[in-house]
């Protein structure tokens, strides 16, 4: 019986993908940052050699043939050519990065978390976030809590929390001065 285009027969299912398609399948889920792909395809490329290494015939290998065992010869030219054929990008990898994360964490957790993937924040989207801290702070202080702190220690609870979010000291600040002026906007009711 004949598969369908896109399924792999039973037989190519235990038969593992290339560099090459395993790296374009994970492009396939989402962006991902070139250290990071590099590292996903050299644990792959690793299993390959040793697969390939445990259906070869015992010894030692020949000494061209440990150059070519090398996983990391194998994934350099993998990442340039899916460089050269556009579909690993940086920009698009930090704009995926600050669009999925930008609506509940701070500049400070995205920057980290960027600088993780060993990518930094272009100037622009730098601004951009800088501009829109406030008010995506303000948002996601009311999804969790609400309501104006009422002492000292559900102002800290909440300001940590913020904090642990990524958001900067003074916009935190904001936040909090503003949620208390909410509450004195707000009309005293008659007992």
């Amino acid at each position: 019986m004949p598969t369908r285009p896109g399924r792999r027969s039973a037989a190519q299912a235990h038969a593992p993908l290339s560099l090459k398609a395993r790296a374009i399948a994970l492009l396939a889920q989402r962006e991902h940052s070139e250290a990071e792909l590099r590292r996903k395809l050299l644990r792959h490329a690793r299993s390959l050699v040793d697969r390939q290494a445990g259906e070869g015939a015992p010894g030692e290998a020949a000494p061209g043939e440990a150059a070519a065992n090398d996983p990391a010869l194998r994934v350099d030219p993998v990442i340039d050519w899916l460089r050269a054929e556009g579909h690993l990008s940086e920009t698009r990898f930090v704009e995926s990065r600050v669009h999925a994360r930008a609506a509940r964490f701070g500049n400070l957790r995205i920057r980290q978390e960027l600088a993780q993937h060993g990518v930094e924040l272009p100037p622009e989207a730098a601004q951009a976030l800088k501009a829109s801290e406030l008010e995506r702070a303000t948002e996601v202080w009311r999804r969790k809590f609400g309501a104006a702190p009422v002492d000292a220690a559900q102002r800290a609870r909440q300001s940590r929390f913020l904090a642990q979010r990524g958001f900067s000291a003074d916009v935190i600040a904001r936040v909090m001065r503003d949620a208390g002026a909410r509450i004195g906007d707000e009309p005293a009711s008659d007992p």
